[in-house]
């Protein structure tokens, strides 16, 4: 009983162990089952709707890890380099603000610089690759220089040396007041009334340039020797020795000689001295200015104050010195060739002077509103003339 009750406990015992054993083999194979259904299960776990991955086709390649990117590092950006030079003239002297624009394949890397007191210029940043370079300066022939810079490099070009521009003649007509002077003067001098009688002494032109020392006695000898002045003159003496004037010249072909001489002298003082002389140290014109435009009283008015003003060189108006002293020379000087019997006293000499005022008067009043209608050469551009 005892050894078979033993034999009972034992075998229960071993049944034991056995069930033991079997239920951690089976354990450990559902582990590992378990462990090994995981990644299927993940993959049919995938999100619904997710596409079904097709056969033969390339997988998406995965990210790459900092160590892979560190192992495989992207291609880096060429060096920037640097472009510097100087400009000289041929003299070897710096061209200072010289304009320098750099161009190359990339426009958007274009630049331009100028060259400082010492002619030099530079640019920085400058991609690697051929490039141009345009130098140009007031004065001189611009040049171009091409070339090649390489990744970081800092290119020292030879010194730049412009040539002087090609010579251009530039010509710029300056009229000088003399000569638009003289150009009037020329026009005045054809002046006639009826187209034989002088006129030179009246200016058409009312802002008309003032007459230098050589045109004022130029205007003077135009019309002492005009031969219409001396056929007047010869007219005047003729009437003299009809009348018996200065009868102290005597008669016939002498006293005609002479009394022609006294009038042409008393011409030529007075002109010369008047007209000439005076007006070149006092700086007046001798001229009478038309002025063809106001009224009638006022036009006549003006005439009439010309007996006693004139322009001076400035423009300005002023007191006729030249044409008075003028006069009252030409009257004093008469006194040296006219006979003792016919010789003016001082007090003569005034009135005279005073009587050849009153004639530039209505001289003058003649000038603005007859003469004009009768002178060849008016000046068509006048539309006054009236």
């Amino acid at each position: 009983m005892g050894v078979r009750t033993a034999s009972k406990k034992e075998h229960r015992r071993r049944g034991r162990s056995f069930w033991t054993l079997a239920r951690v083999s089976i354990a450990g194979l559902s582990l590992g089952a378990l462990l090994w259904n995981i990644p299927a299960q993940a993959q049919s776990q995938s999100p619904a709707g997710a596409p079904e991955p097709v056969q033969g086709a390339a997988s998406a390649p995965a990210a790459s890890t900092p160590a892979q990117q560190q192992a495989n590092p992207q291609p880096e950006q060429p060096l920037a380099g640097a472009i510097q030079g100087t400009v000289l003239d041929q003299s070897g002297g710096s061209v200072v603000g010289a304009s320098v624009e750099l161009t190359g394949k990339d426009a958007s890397q274009n630049q331009k610089a100028q060259s400082d007191d010492t002619g030099q210029f530079s640019f920085s940043g400058v991609a690697p690759g051929a490039f141009q370079l345009t130098v140009a300066a007031p004065g001189f022939a611009s040049q171009t220089i091409s070339g090649t810079l390489a990744p970081g490099q800092v290119e020292m070009l030879p010194p730049v040396t412009l040539a002087v521009a090609a010579n251009t003649t530039q010509v710029q007509v300056v009229v000088t007041q003399e000569e638009i002077a003289e150009d009037q003067l020329q026009q005045q001098e054809k002046q006639r009334v009826l187209g034989v009688l002088p006129n030179f002494y009246v200016s058409y032109i009312p802002n008309a340039a003032p007459l230098d020392s050589r045109q004022k006695f130029q205007l003077a000898w135009k019309t002492l020797v005009d031969p219409i002045t001396l056929g007047l003159t010869a007219g005047v003496a003729g009437m003299q020795q009809e009348d018996g004037q200065f009868s102290g010249f005597g008669t016939g072909a002498q006293g005609y000689g002479k009394r022609f001489g006294a009038a042409y002298a008393d011409l030529v003082s007075g002109t010369v001295i008047g007209s000439a002389i005076l007006p070149s140290i006092l700086k007046q014109d001798p001229r009478f200015f038309y002025r063809g435009s106001g009224t009638k009283k006022s036009r006549f008015f003006y005439a009439l104050a010309n007996a006693v003003i004139c322009k001076g060189d400035n423009g300005r108006w002023q007191p006729n010195y030249s044409s008075i002293l003028g006069s009252l020379a030409a009257g004093g000087i008469s006194n040296l060739y006219y006979p003792t019997q016919n010789r003016n006293g001082v007090a003569l000499t005034f009135e005279n002077t005073l009587i050849g005022i009153g004639a530039s008067a209505v001289g003058n009043v003649l000038e603005e509103f007859l003469v004009p209608k009768l002178t060849k050469n008016f000046p068509k551009g006048n539309s006054s003339k009236s």
